[in-house]
């Protein structure tokens, strides 16, 4: 629960957006197959930190957004 609190809270939110746009430089900068591997999975973590969902959080048995895991912690 901690983690998806983190995760859904504006520092996890910046982190996640923060990763992925330095996977997608990375995977720019290889031009290879890992490349767009990288750029695949940074747009996918910019685009969750983004709209504040948690992909881990179904799996931890808590709601996909990050809106209501916050509402769940109070």
């Amino acid at each position: 629960m901690k983690f998806a609190l983190f995760m859904s809270r504006p520092a996890g939110r910046i982190l996640r957006i923060v990763a992925g746009l330095v996977l997608i430089a990375v995977g720019i900068a290889l031009q290879s197959v890992v490349g767009i591997v990288l750029i695949v999975l940074g747009i996918v973590f910019a685009a969750v930190g983004s709209f504040n969902v948690c992909l881990v959080a179904p799996m931890l048995r808590l709601p996909f957004s990050g809106r209501k895991i916050r509402a769940r912690a109070l």
